[in-house]
């Protein structure tokens, strides 16, 4: 099944086209603005790669959290190519993709982006972060106190590990941390 993916939520814009597990086109940009500027370009580029939006099975993208603006460059254009091509939608939200991008191991997960203003947008992933424990995280997706985030990190236990640009926000901690700028594709 032929995916094309995007994402524009955080600090990085990802266009990928994936044949199963397989992927067929990767380009990735860290950009912490202007992906509308970059955003068509990446895909008509992977399209062109593979054929055409014909030769699409889905369209997904990162629904967020994440930049407003980014956010609603990436679903419009995704939702525009999906529905030309009359193929399925399917967001996902950034955080799930965070968790997806690190191999945690047998550990808990918090997939964490930086909120700024003494928060953070937090979800916790039951070990390991794979597709089965996606499915039954801990916590929902929301905006945390810092403090509070703190305290529910801390009963994670020290073999948590932290992913995404809010990792890094809890040293005191002593966690394993990914700071990643975006989910990888």
């Amino acid at each position: 099944m032929r995916t094309l993916v995007i994402d524009t939520a955080l600090d990085r814009l990802t266009v990928a086209v994936h044949d199963g597990d397989e992927p067929v086109h990767v380009r990735c940009l860290e950009l912490s603005k202007g992906h509308q500027e970059k955003l068509a370009g990446l895909v008509r580029a992977a399209l062109a790669e593979i054929g055409g939006p014909a030769d699409l099975d889905r369209v997904g993208v990162t629904v967020g959290p994440g930049s407003f603006t980014g956010l609603r460059v990436g679903m419009a254009l995704a939702q525009g190519l999906a529905a030309t091509a009359s193929r399925p939608l399917v967001g996902l939200s950034t955080l799930d993709a965070l968790a997806l991008s690190v191999d945690g191991g047998p550990r808990p997960v918090a997939a964490l982006i930086n909120a700024r203003r003494g928060q953070v947008y937090m979800r916790i992933f039951p070990a390991p972060a794979d597709a089965d424990a996606v499915s039954g995280a801990t916590t929902e997706a929301a905006a945390w106190d810092i403090d509070l985030a703190r305290h529910h990190i801390a009963d994670l236990g020290s073999d948590a590990m932290l992913v995404g640009s809010g990792a890094t926000l809890f040293p005191e901690l002593s966690l394993r941390a990914e700071a990643l700028s975006g989910p990888t594709p």
